[in-house]
């Protein structure tokens, strides 16, 4: 499939708020033992955001994949497994049920041990764990956090930049976390990562148009999920002669038309995404190994 890259379109934006908040994050980094650099488990490459890597530096991190409960298990243990050789420590995490939170405050304790170490010769009483919380917008860092928390101490809604003021959050006893307003980057170049947060809805749709950002799922999902598209939407890979065709076919199986019998392509569209969104599709990383190429990021 291919796909535009680097330069073509691209997109610009730096809210005041986004500005804020990276200067936020530099101003407290200091404050921080570990960082939880939370990630939308369907896209692990193109969430993450290359200047909050460029801020945080050496500091210790662990990357926490939220919503696993949306994303390819398979590619989960693959995503892991890449990181894992680059240092970084990565656990998949539901903020609705809870899996995966218990490793990664597991992980947070491991990465403590041995300040535990040298506080404990010395006589004194464990540290809290200082732990800062850093992502881009609605990857779910607020749920995640009151799913720790056991209760809502973070402010949590389903559209990006909810958390726009930083949050000294007292977590549970042993941890106090300064939950972050999410940041993006000041300018997005690759049109495939823009594509991929907007599908997930990390970015307005109205930065991208929505119907290139359904063709794109449906046309992603026909090329590496065989079976889904025809189990949902009675769609034949080998039925399709271009990539709209893939969005034509979803709006006439779902009654999307209009008069003379044409298809509504931005009813069609906002469906897709709907459904893809809400995990009606089926379990779907739209990051596949390819991103792991030099010039895919």
């Amino acid at each position: 499939m291919e796909e535009q890259n680097s330069g073509v379109n691209s997109i610009n934006w730096f809210p005041g708020h986004m500005a804020r908040a990276r200067r936020v994050l530099a101003e407290n980094l200091k404050l921080a033992d570990v960082i939880f650099e939370v990630v939308d488990a369907r896209i692990p490459v193109s969430s993450r955001n290359p200047e909050i890597d460029k801020l945080i530096s050496q500091k210790p991190r662990i990357i926490i994949g939220n919503k696993k409960d949306l994303s390819d298990a398979g590619m989960n243990a693959f995503w892991k497994k890449h990181y894992a050789s680059e240092g970084i420590p990565v656990y998949f995490t539901d903020c609705k049920s809870g899996e995966g939170i218990s490793d990664v405050l597991r992980a947070a304790r491991d990465i403590m041990s041995e300040k535990f170490k040298r506080f404990e010769s010395a006589g004194r009483n464990k540290p809290v764990i200082r732990a800062m919380s850093v992502g881009i917008p609605n990857v779910g860092k607020s749920s995640l956090i009151n799913k720790i928390a056991g209760r809502n101490v973070a402010a949590t809604g389903d559209k990006p930049g909810v958390t726009r003021n930083k949050q000294w959050l007292r977590i549970n006893p042993e941890i106090y976390l300064l939950d972050m307003p999410g940041l993006l980057w000041p300018k997005l170049d690759d049109r495939r990562a823009a594509i991929r947060l907007a599908a997930t809805g990390a970015i307005k749709n109205e930065v991208i148009d929505i119907q290139e950002i359904a063709i794109f799922v449906l046309q992603y999902t026909a090329e590496h999920y065989e079976g889904l598209l025809e189990e949902k939407y009675g769609i034949k890979k080998e039925n399709m002669t271009c990539p709209a065709d893939y969005l034509t076919a979803c709006g006439r199986r779902r009654g999307c038309l209009v008069k003379g019998g044409e298809v509504d392509m931005y009813r069609a569209a906002s469906i897709v995404l709907d459904d893809f969104r809400g995990g009606r599709i089926g379990k779907i990383t739209l990051d596949g190994p390819e991103m792991t190429e030099k010039d895919a990021i």
